[in-house]
């Protein structure tokens, strides 16, 4: 079985397709998929509960990614395991991908090639990201896919998720360039703000989130540049 945690806040417009993404063809008991409706305003626990039995739904009142992927972690019973967003769109091939790439043992971390969906994107915004496609770091993994997956032993690298924004990054500290890995022929589509300004703020969180690694974990985010 592979254990699927899925930290999902107000993506009610969203999160059936993902669900349905990643249930198309699999067989009885092969996911474990754990939904974790964080601080939601709106119905994405109820749509999310029209997958059950396949899925399994949590609830908390703290608007909180990281306290949702360790509530997940609590409950969830299998490895390798699986953190992904809710907007994303990963198909059940990926997911077997991930898994049997693990299953090797020599990596510990996993990610699939994003490919960006700019179809309702400003000119300007498909410029961005068209730039940004040929830069080594856009196929570096564990960033950009909206998805990683951790063997047993690269879970065991750290307790539980800190409170912090960049939640893939910090992961990313924990393994050297030999232990992780992103898959060419496993993709994961990652929709991009449609404006400018989404685009901004999208970036401006980002950066935050470098900035609050380097303040909270110096010695680990120095290594993390030099592995990069």
């Amino acid at each position: 079985m592979i254990s699927i945690i899925i930290p999902a806040h107000d993506e009610a417009a969203v999160i059936a397709r993902s669900l349905q993404t990643l249930l198309a063809g699999a067989a009885p008991g092969e996911l474990e998929i754990i939904a974790v409706c964080n601080g939601c305003s709106d119905n994405t626990a109820e749509v999310a509960r029209r997958f059950a039995p396949a899925v399994r739904v949590i609830e908390t009142d703290v608007p909180s990614k990281t306290n949702a992927l360790n509530m997940g972690d609590a409950i969830a019973q299998s490895f390798p395991r699986i953190y992904m967003d809710a907007d994303v769109l990963v198909p059940l091939d990926t997911v077997r991908a991930l898994a049997d790439r693990l299953a090797k043992g020599d990596i510990h971390a996993a990610s699939p090639t994003p490919v960006i969906n700019v179809t309702s994107c400003s000119p300007l915004v498909r410029a961005y990201y068209a730039i940004r496609s040929q830069l080594p770091s856009a196929r570096q993994g564990l960033g950009g896919s909206g998805v990683y997956a951790l063997s047993a032993a690269g879970r065991a690298r750290f307790d539980e998720f800190p409170r912090i924004t960049a939640d893939d990054a910090f992961v990313r500290l924990h393994f050297s360039p030999t232990e992780r890995t992103t898959i060419p022929s496993a993709i994961s589509t990652v929709f991009a703000p449609r404006t400018l300004k989404d685009l901004m703020t999208i970036r401006t969180r980002i950066y935050f989130g470098n900035r609050e690694l380097a303040l909270h974990f110096p010695g680990n985010h120095g290594k993390r540049r030099r592995n990069q």
